[in-house]
């Protein structure tokens, strides 16, 4: 029996005008445990999207399969950041089923053109061919999958230096990039500013790359925890933003507890 796969985040993207309310971003969060049970729980949570880190955390190739087996039942459309744009562990992870890649680091259009080359198949790229084997095809279950799989995959790059702001049209160009992802943190330390992303210039530089791949026509994320912040970059432009991550909350949610519960004070311990 033929398989359908899951629409895409680019999908996702161009079906946002149809949302309520109209044209909403899609609003995601980070999930950097590692742990399918955690991945399953934020799938869970009417978030729009997740993102399962491999460039940070303690993700491999068998977590991350885990993972997106552990959130496939839920209406959320999860995304895979690569550590880097790898041709071999990018095929690896789309052969693994992930429909939607996050690539950082990318900071010019000849960078972003070889990312792209990388989820194509020959002769318009260069990822390996291995359907049969692979649960990405579902093991030729999926019909026509060779022929159509760039359907089946959507393409974000990730702008966090000083040089790819600079490129930033270039980048949105660059046939094959479904999405442009600003990332402030290694932004800030690019510009001499690290652990500052909510300094002046971080902030500046980040709307001014909204606006530029908005103006290219292409779709524009960004990542801020902070919720002022966030609000901003959405009213700037911003179509798709992580606003959390699944290890942040348990840190300061756990920090909470402690100090209501166990202060360093002792005559305020309990019991």
């Amino acid at each position: 029996m033929p398989f359908r796969l899951t629409p895409t985040f680019r999908d996702a993207l161009a079906a946002q005008q149809t949302r309520v309310p109209a044209g909403r971003p899609l609003t995601g969060m980070w999930v950097c445990s590692g742990s399918p049970l955690v991945a399953e729980i934020c799938a869970g949570s009417g978030l729009d999207w997740l993102l399962v880190d491999m460039e940070h955390s303690p993700n491999g190739l068998e977590s991350v399969l885990a993972q997106l087996q552990a959130v496939a039942a839920s209406p959320v459309t999860s995304v895979v950041r690569v550590p880097s744009g790898d041709v071999v562990t990018i095929k690896q992870v789309l052969d693994l089923g992930a429909q939607n890649l996050l690539v950082p680091m990318v900071s010019s259009a000849d960078a972003a053109r070889e990312v792209v080359a990388a989820v194509r198949y020959p002769p318009r790229g260069r990822r390996g061919v291995g359907s049969a084997l692979a649960r990405s095809a579902r093991w030729n279950r999926v019909e026509g999958y060779l022929d159509d799989a760039d359907a089946h995959v959507s393409l974000l790059v990730q702008v966090e230096t000083v040089e790819a702001v600079d490129a930033a049209d270039a980048i949105a160009r660059v046939d094959g990039v479904d999405g442009v992802f600003v990332g402030p943190s290694d932004l800030a330390a690019s510009m001499g500013l690290l652990g500052r992303q909510d300094h002046p210039d971080v902030v500046d530089a980040v709307r001014r790359t909204i606006r530029t791949v908005r103006a290219a026509g292409v779709p524009v994320g960004v990542n801020a925890f902070d919720p002022v912040l966030a609000r901003a970059y959405v009213e700037a432009g911003a179509s798709f933003v992580l606003v959390g991550a699944d290890v942040t909350l348990l840190a300061r949610g756990s920090e909470s507890l402690a100090r209501l519960f166990a202060p360093d004070d002792p005559d305020g311990a309990v019991g």
